[in-house]
């Protein structure tokens, strides 16, 4: 897979260097010199160009990258970069970095953007996680279809804690995607029964979340947790 980054700062390196490691292709594309730091991220190509210029990312051949990310410090930069790669190069998978939790609204596909990572909401999201048993964390926000990827990390007293996953009649337009117990990631089947303490990972339309943390806060009484 190919992936093109604009942004080299402390973010955009981060993100090459995970992605190089797991066997894709990088460009990293910067205006400021200063942050073409070759020796840092050897393995990615580099390319000194303003990402908000058709002439940059016709250097850069948009066209080719599976992904695009735009991960500079700047809102403005990251919409314009996301739209440019939509719209002109029809990438597939537009990913863009929110700095400031007020411009989220602004961070769909209207802009080019298919997934928006707020890292404020996240360092948020992972602060309520860590101290939260039976309340839905929202995670992630998808563009597109109005989903959201939520956490919830499943109270000893609830129902379905003992309960087989597919004997769990689960809210429409929601879908278990994994199971995080102890130290180990489990991929959902059928069969897997779940366990109090489970971190339970759904990808859910934000109309049903409500309905989804109801369900798993319900106690074996029956009353609501």
């Amino acid at each position: 897979m190919r992936v093109a980054i604009a942004g080299a700062g402390a973010v955009g390196r981060s993100i090459a260097g995970e992605l190089l490691e797991n066997g894709h292709e990088v460009l990293l594309i910067d205006k400021a010199p200063t942050a073409i730091s070759v020796e840092r991220v050897p393995q990615a190509e580099w390319l000194l160009a303003d990402a908000c210029e058709i002439t940059s990312l016709d250097e850069a051949a948009l066209q080719r990258c599976n992904v695009v990310i735009a991960a500079t410090g700047d809102d403005k930069v990251n919409l314009v970069v996301s739209l440019l790669a939509k719209t002109e190069y029809a990438v597939p998978r537009v990913v863009a970095r929110v700095n400031n939790p007020k411009n989220e609204w602004l961070f769909n596909e209207s802009w080019g953007v298919d997934v928006a990572v707020s890292t404020p909401r996240l360092m948020s999201a992972l602060v309520e996680e860590a101290v939260s048993v039976g309340d839905l964390v929202r995670l992630l926000r998808f563009s597109h279809g109005d989903a959201n990827l939520v956490e919830l990390t499943l109270p000893p007293e609830s129902a379905v804690a003992g309960t087989r996953v597919g004997d769990v009649a689960w809210p429409e337009d929601t879908s278990l995607v994994t199971i995080i117990r102890g130290n180990r990631v489990l991929t959902p089947n059928q069969e897997e029964t779940l366990e109090a303490g489970d971190e339970l990972l759904f990808v859910a339309a934000q109309a049903r979340e409500e309905q989804l943390e109801d369900l798993l806060s319900v106690t074996r009484e029956g009353n609501g947790g």
